[in-house]
C-alpha cells in the first residue's frame, strides 16, 4: 500500500505518525497536512486540523477543524468546525459548526447541522436523514452504540 503525507510541501518524517497496515489506521497529531490515499479504502485517519484527504470509499476520519475532504462513499467522519466535503452517498457526518458537504451525484450542496449526526442517502437521492444514537441496557448500565455497531449487532440477532 503506497501513499504519500506532506506537510508545507514536504514529506512528513516518519517519526510523526504511525501507520499500522494491518488495521489500515493513520495517526498523528501533525496539522496542515495533505494526505494521498487516492484508490485505497477502508483507512481510518486521526489527525490534527488543516489536513486536506484524497482517499477511496470507506474511510473512518477523526480530524481537527478547517479540512478538506475528497472522498469516495461510504465514509464515516467526527471533525470540528470549517469542514468541506465532496464525497457521494451514504456517508455519516458528525461536524463542529459551518461544515457543508457538496454532492457531485446529485449536483447540490447540504449544509450540516452542527451537534447532530447526519448520513446522506445513496447515490443519486438527495437530502440526508439524522442519526439517533442506538442505546441499549445491559445489567442496568447503558451503551449508546454506533450506526455501524447497531447495524452488526442487527445482523448476528438475525
Amino acid at each position: 500500500m503506497t501513499f504519500s503525507v506532506t506537510q508545507n510541501g514536504k514529506p512528513l518524517s516518519k517519526d510523526k505518525y504511525t501507520w499500522d497496515p494491518k488495521t489500515k489506521t493513520f495517526s498523528t497529531k501533525e496539522n496542515d497536512l495533505v494526505l494521498d490515499f487516492t484508490g485505497m479504502n477502508g483507512v481510518t485517519f486521526n489527525t490534527g486540523g488543516g489536513c486536506t484527504f484524497s482517499t477511496g470509499g470507506g474511510c473512518t476520519f477523526n480530524t481537527g477543524g478547517g479540512c478538506t475532504f475528497n472522498t469516495g462513499g461510504d465514509c464515516t467522519f467526527n471533525t470540528g468546525g470549517g469542514c468541506t466535503f465532496n464525497a457521494d452517498g451514504w456517508c455519516t457526518f458528525t461536524c463542529e459548526e459551518n461544515c457543508f458537504v457538496t454532492r457531485w451525484d446529485v449536483k447540490g450542496v447540504t449544509e450540516i447541522p452542527e451537534g447532530k449526526t447526519i448520513k446522506l442517502r445513496g447515490y443519486g437521492v438527495e437530502g440526508y436523514d439524522e442519526v439517533k444514537p442506538h442505546v441499549i441496557v445491559i445489567d442496568g448500565k447503558e451503551i449508546t452504540l454506533s450506526e455501524e455497531s447497531y447495524e452488526e449487532l442487527k445482523k448476528s440477532l438475525s
